[in-house]
């Protein structure tokens, strides 16, 4: 009979360590990631809103796990990835968009210059 006790005592004191949230070190990599990749394709915080929020958001993420507030560590971190993400994404549809103008433009001149050779 007293077994049943402390099984339920190790059970009580399982759950309390589970609910403790962990570090979330993959999220802040993944973070850091999606950060270098919005850099990398030419976003800066001066021309992209997107990546200031994001490095801000990261900074306070970093602040959180200084902290040990894993949970808000966590939600941070996702928000500047996301945010870095968007930046990343706007960046190559701003380049797209050029390249499709000049493309159009090319376009443009070479149906007139046929145009005119008819």
């Amino acid at each position: 009979m007293s077994i049943r006790p402390l099984f339920a005592a190790l059970a009580v004191l399982a759950l309390a360590g589970c609910a403790a949230d962990p570090a979330p070190n993959e999220q802040i990599r993944l973070t850091e990631q999606a950060l270098e990749q919005a850099r990398a394709v030419g976003a800066t915080a001066d021309e992209v809103p997107e990546l200031k929020l994001a490095q801000d958001k990261f900074n306070r993420a970093k602040g959180n796990m200084a902290d040990q507030s894993f949970k808000n560590a966590r939600m941070r971190a996702e928000q500047a990835e996301l945010d870095a993400r968007l930046a990343e994404a706007r960046v190559l549809t701003l380049k797209s968009e050029a390249q499709l103008n000049v493309l159009n433009t090319r376009i443009t001149r070479l149906r007139k210059q046929l145009g005119d050779a008819q």
